[in-house]
């Protein structure tokens, strides 16, 4: 029998350059685009206001954002000298 949560929050597998922080911000990004498709049923179902709806992704933006600063994702390679 599988995992409840494989069901819930399926992963897809990483292809791009292999690096521990990509592949940390890989699985942050899959679990924020997941959330987001449930917020958006929830709102397109009559669950939650648009304003609700907003605030959460916005503040799950927020986190995400956060989990590539402190992964350092986009930022220039550091140059040995």
């Amino acid at each position: 029998m599988t995992d409840k949560s494989d069901f819930l929050y399926p992963r897809s597998r990483y292809y791009g350059k292999f690096s521990p922080e990509n592949l940390a911000f890989d699985a942050n990004l899959q679990e924020f685009a997941q959330k987001v498709n449930y917020i958006c049923g929830l709102e397109t179902g009559g669950k939650i206001s648009p304003d609700q709806a907003y605030e959460d992704i916005k503040g799950l933006w927020k986190q995400l954002k956060k989990s590539k600063k402190e992964l350092g994702i986009g930022d220039p390679p550091i140059q040995p000298e």
